[in-house]
């Protein structure tokens, strides 16, 4: 494995498992020390990474959290030079079934963090002139899925900040895109119904469900230098099911 990513700090949040899990390992893997950051206590993934490691449990659409998250970077690692945003939160519901708080939640967790995040990694990547911001997004934003506007809304926004960062960062050498994977293999995913899956494979050109190490690899790309030169972009990872218009 290419140590790419050697001397490099890296969070992940939602790191406890699934695709944040894989990230976190991928990154391991490829040199980065970690931070891994989640609702859920993260050992797990720590266990099974070679690299140093800083486990905190936080809640990303929190400010306050964040500002713990980054004194807790600096005491450890004097550094931070990538930030990949995977936490998540979907509760299903029909726009007749959603209320506020819901809504809310879904905005604070899946598109609030990205902003909190880089108010506090910005200018610490600065220093170093370098440092790299990856959203995940999602694929359903593309496709016709009943009960998910709300998460729709707020993963749309994930590439609408990240074209913005993009813009506001580039001269300091920080790049900043999105991943929208396809429904992915997860714990949140596998009591999903047979006839479901198979309805979303047939619109795949790969007829299979993502797995999570599928999503980490084109996040070690974004993260490394092979992507100095790519920046506010959307990439789809979904096995060709999103249709470009």
């Amino acid at each position: 494995m290419p140590k790419s990513h050697e001397g490099r700090v890296a969070i992940v949040t939602g790191a406890a498992n699934g695709i944040g899990r894989a990230i976190a390992i991928e990154l391991g893997k490829r040199g980065a020390q970690l931070i891994l950051v989640d609702l859920e206590e993260a050992g797990e993934t720590a266990a099974q990474l070679d690299s140093r490691t800083l486990v905190l449990r936080a809640d990303v659409s929190r400010d306050a959290d964040w500002y713990r998250i980054a004194r807790e970077a600096d005491a450890h690692f004097g550094r931070c030079d990538i930030v990949v945003n995977n936490a998540a939160y979907m509760q299903g519901g029909t726009i007749d079934e959603l209320d506020y708080e819901t809504w809310r939640r879904a905005f604070a967790v899946n598109l609030d963090a990205h902003f909190l995040s880089a108010k506090h990694f910005v200018p610490r990547m600065r220093r170093n002139h370098w440092g790299r911001f990856v959203g995940i997004s999602s694929n359903s934003i593309g496709t016709p899925v009943q009960g998910l506007s709300h998460y729709m809304a707020s993963k749309m926004g994930v590439i609408g900040f990240m074209r913005g960062l993009a813009n506001d960062v580039a001269s300091d050498g920080i790049t900043a895109n999105a991943i929208l994977p396809a429904i992915t293999n997860t714990r949140a995913t596998r009591d999903l119904p047979e006839e479901f899956k198979q309805s979303v494979w047939q619109q795949q050109a790969i007829k299979r469900f993502a797995e999570p190490g599928d999503i980490a690899g084109p996040v070690a790309f974004l993260t490394s230098e092979d992507a100095a030169f790519v920046t506010g972009q959307a990439l789809v990872v979904d096995g060709g099911q999103y249709k470009i218009s």
